[in-house]
């Protein structure tokens, strides 16, 4: 059996078990739903905030952000099951294993990837039923975005992760993490109506680059150009992922 086919099938096996671990916590899919449907339902269709979109509810205008924030919750805080296993001691088997590191941190990636993807298309569902109205092309196009933003954000959870040694400390370091992401990433404003500060932060927020590019796909709208925003997302990305695998090198190496 050649090298690549044993990677392979190591990625395999892992993204299977996150998988199996994922659905079978129903409960868990439900509570992320919460804060979400709380955002549209409440704050967007409630408080009725000024949209700079002609023709498009201000319920509609944040829609695209409540989407990604959808990801972001559920794939940073991904990080926190790389803690768990370390104390269920499954780590140590998989670190016993002739694979190697970046091959574990792609298949825990895809893990957590697969739960925030299968979220956000419960979401958009209920988004094309209830708040704007979507064809199969703009919802496969949407899911096609939350596949890159999801592997971005999960990434960026398991690096933390792979460094935290308690899940006191990493629940602690995605309270300061990932709420200013999402307030800071333009998923309840417009960027173009905000302080120079503001914009700088937000110009400095991944999360915001994945907003715009989600908004422009099913609004046909947004602050940047799509190609800058495409761009900025696949750095990121590519910064996240060599920062995850040196993170699971240290594991290795530490733990």
């Amino acid at each position: 059996m050649s090298l690549l086919t044993i990677e392979f099938n190591a990625v395999y096996a892992i993204l299977l078990r996150e998988a199996k671990i994922y659905f079978r916590e129903k409960e868990r899919i439900i509570a992320v739903l919460v804060s979400p449907l709380l955002f549209l339902f409440v704050m967007g269709r409630g408080l009725a905030g000024h949209s700079p979109v002609p023709g498009v509810s201000y319920q509609q205008f944040i829609f695209p952000g409540i989407l990604c924030m959808v990801i972001l919750f559920t794939a940073i805080t991904y990080g926190l099951y790389i803690i768990w296993d370390k104390r269920l001691d499954f780590l140590k088997e998989v670190l016993a294993a002739p694979i190697s590191r970046a091959t574990l941190f792609l298949g825990k990636s895809l893990g957590g990837m697969l739960g925030a993807v299968a979220e956000a298309f419960i979401l958009l569902l209920i988004g094309a039923a209830f708040i704007l109205p979507l064809g199969p092309l703009r919802i496969a196009a949407a899911l096609a975005a939350s596949l890159l933003v999801s592997f971005l954000m999960a990434a960026i959870g398991l690096a933390i992760g792979a460094r935290m040694k308690s899940m006191e400390g990493f629940g602690l370091v995605m309270s300061f993490l990932t709420w200013p992401m999402f307030f800071f990433g333009g998923a309840l404003f417009d960027l173009n109506q905000s302080g120079p500060w503001l914009r700088l932060a937000a110009y400095l927020d991944p999360f915001t680059y994945c907003v715009d590019l989600m908004r422009h796909i099913l609004l046909g709208w947004s602050v940047l150009p799509p190609a800058l925003d495409l761009a900025a997302v696949l750095a990121c990305t590519a910064a996240a992922t060599a920062w995850g695998v040196v993170s699971f090198g240290a594991l290795q190496q530490t733990r």
